[in-house]
């Protein structure tokens, strides 16, 4: 079985309930109007939007800054938020929605626009390491590294972290130690690949959204990064599955093919 599978949280378990907010906006300059592309009929933010409705965690928001994807949203039966257009990173843009929606959820999962072959099995994962243990900030997933290639590419973020020693049923979680874009660790092992997929602790979200960014985030150009240096914790559920990021034409054709529909 697959251990994004036996890794979904049941209902009833979360403190104060859970949110997903999708942060989406336009400006990607290799894809030009990216959120709005057509895969089968429907613009790729719905495809995330439906897969974050089917994880069944709690109400669905697309935070954005655009009239375009809320409309379009709305349009499919979801929910949208208008944000401000200055955000430096999806994290903050979330940070406003969850404010002007008034929710008091005590979860927040961040689900990234542009993954539309995302699972819900792999967006209720994300919540395990919440539930595993108090002390952890931050939920993520994480999958190991199979193709070769993979190893060596910056732009695969790796996952450096320590078996979860929690009870057994809980295996198959790691307390993160770093993220890189660099081949780590050393030596023989897998190595884990980071899936941009956040679950908080509400107070950690607050406490993130008032750091400012941090010399290690700066310079390997990954946000997750502030909250590890400033004590945070991070545990990473491994799964089975790499969704696919749409950031390019190439990626856009790939998802088309994942996600056409079976006769």
């Amino acid at each position: 079985m697959a251990k994004d599978t036996i890794l979904a949280p049941p209902d009833g378990e979360i403190p104060g309930g859970a949110i997903v907010l999708i942060p989406a906006r336009m400006a990607s300059t290799r894809l030009p109007g990216k959120p709005l592309a057509d895969i089968h009929g429907q613009p790729m933010i719905v495809h995330v939007w439906r897969r974050a409705v089917e994880a069944g965690i709690g109400r669905v928001v697309v935070a954005t800054d655009d009239l375009g994807i809320a409309s379009a949203v709305e349009l499919a039966g979801g929910e949208a938020m208008l944000t401000a257009s200055d955000h430096l990173n999806g994290t903050a843009r979330i940070y406003e929605a969850l404010g002007k929606l008034k929710s008091d959820a005590g979860i927040v999962v961040n689900l990234q626009g542009d993954i539309p072959t995302v699972s819900p099995e792999a967006v209720r994962a994300a919540i395990t390491p919440l539930r595993a243990d108090s002390a952890v900030a931050i939920g993520t997933i994480c999958t190991e590294i199979i193709r070769s290639e993979e190893r060596t590419d910056p732009n695969v973020v790796k996952v450096v972290g320590s078996p979860s020693t929690l009870v057994e049923e809980d295996a198959g979680i790691l307390r993160v130690l770093y993220f890189t874009r660099a081949t780590a660790p050393w030596g023989t092992g897998p190595l884990y690949h980071h899936i941009g997929l956040y679950a908080w602790r509400r107070e950690a979200l607050e406490r993130y959204v008032a750091l400012k960014p941090s010399p290690l985030e700066l310079r390997e150009r990954l946000e997750q990064l502030r909250a590890l240096e400033n004590g945070m914790r991070i545990d990473a559920a491994i799964v089975d599955e790499v969704p696919l990021g749409v950031d390019t034409p190439h990626d856009l054709a790939r998802a088309r093919e994942l996600l056409r529909p079976r006769r």
